[in-house]
Order: structure tokens, then sequence, then C-alpha cells
């Protein structure tokens, strides 16, 4: 932008002398010739300089338009479709499941390792025999899920209700279940809870309808929870 301040004309005369002008006008009262009045220089540009001035606010003025179109276009495309503003699905699932309703929906058997079900409604759903390692669950209702022989390994199951709930031969081990997190009505038959924080009351409750080995790690649920 600092070519366009640039003068491209000659070099511009040296302001007048104050003292040889009033010099002069006394010469010419005695001598009553007119003087002419001097006109002062002015900066101007060249027409390449014009030239280059009027591309480049050709070129910022498309871009600032452009910019404009973007952020409405985007501003548009989420406000029609809310679940875009949340998008939650894992690296193994592209579906939006975070913050959505999907009570009963059939994820049986699917590969969904690191899925985001943050806070999603997922009762009576389906997740039998599903890898769900890493996957979340945060303050997700999982009333009468199917979590039966599922990978729920370092899944967080953070606030997450889980009553009710069929997690036979699940491994959940090293799982998140810190909060409220409750099992409370829920199959735990050949479930392993290796290095899952529970709270000392849910751990109580779990250990009196423990039961049976897991068919995958080997270990008997009621050691995994530390039942004495």
């Amino acid at each position: 932008m600092a070519v366009l301040n640039v003068c491209f004309c000659s070099k511009l005369p040296p302001p007048p002398n104050p003292t040889k002008s009033l010099s002069l006008q006394q010469n010419s009262s005695s001598q009553s010739q007119p003087i002419a009045p001097s006109i002062p220089p002015t900066r101007c540009r060249t027409a390449q300089g014009l030239q280059i001035q009027s591309h480049l606010s050709s070129i910022c003025e498309s871009i600032s338009k452009a910019s404009v179109l973007a952020i409405l276009s985007a501003s548009l495309v989420c406000a029609s479709d809310p679940a875009l503003a949340f998008k939650g699905g894992g690296p193994y699932g592209a579906e939006v499941t975070r913050g959505q309703d999907l009570t009963g929906k059939d994820f049986s058997g699917q590969t969904l390792i690191k899925q985001d079900f943050k806070t999603s409604i997922l009762r009576q759903a389906n997740f039998k025999g599903a890898k769900l390692l890493g996957a979340s669950f945060f303050d997700a209702d999982l009333t009468g899920a199917d979590l039966s022989d599922a990978d729920l390994r370092v899944a967080d199951f953070s606030l997450a209700n889980v009553t009710k709930a069929n997690l036979s031969n699940a491994n959940l081990e090293g799982a998140l279940a810190t909060g409220n997190t409750s099992f409370k009505g829920s199959n735990i038959t050949g479930a392993d809870f290796t290095d899952v924080p529970l709270r000392d009351d849910q751990r109580e409750y779990l250990c009196k309808v423990a039961t049976g080995v897991n068919p995958v790690t080997g270990n008997e649920t009621r050691e995994t929870l530390l039942c004495k």
C-alpha cells in the first residue's frame, strides 16, 4: 500500500524565498508591472500508480465479499442442522451420537471406539458385542440398554444412569464410574470391573449380586469388584 502514497512526478521546485518575493514586489510596484500569482506545487500520481491502486482496491473488495459470504453460509448450515453444532462421532463412527435421543437404536456388533455418546438418551439401546473401547457415556441414560459381551475398557460412565442394563460378560476394565453413576438393577454376571473406581455404596450393592467369570479375561466378577 506504500506504493500508492509515493509521488512519481519530477522533483518539486524549492519554496519561494520570502525576501526575494518582497523585493520583486517593490520593483514591480515602482515599474507598475503586474506580477503573475505563483502557483503552489501539487502532488500527483502517475497513471500507473492509479491503475495499481484501482487493482488492489478491487482485490480487497472481492476478498471482503467472499469472507462475509463464507461466514453467512456457515451460520445458515448450523442453524438448519443443530446437530452439527456438537457433532460427536468418533474416528470409527461418523454418525452424530452426542446429545441425541437414540432410544432402542441397534449398535450391536459395531466398532465404535472412542465414540461420543455424552448426554444421549440410550434407553433399551442394543450394544451387544460392540467394541466401545474409550467410548464416552458421560451423563447418558442407558436404562435397560443391552451391553452384554461389549468391550467397554476405559469407557466413561461418569454420572451415567446404567440401571436395569444388561452387562453380562462385558469387559469394563479401567472404565470410569465417578459421580452418581448407578448400576442398580443391572445384570453383571461375568462382567469384569477391574480398576473401575466405584463409590462404596455401589460396590457394596454390586457385590451382593455379582457372579460368574468373564469369558475374555478369565477374571471372576466378585474378585474384580474387590468383594469381601
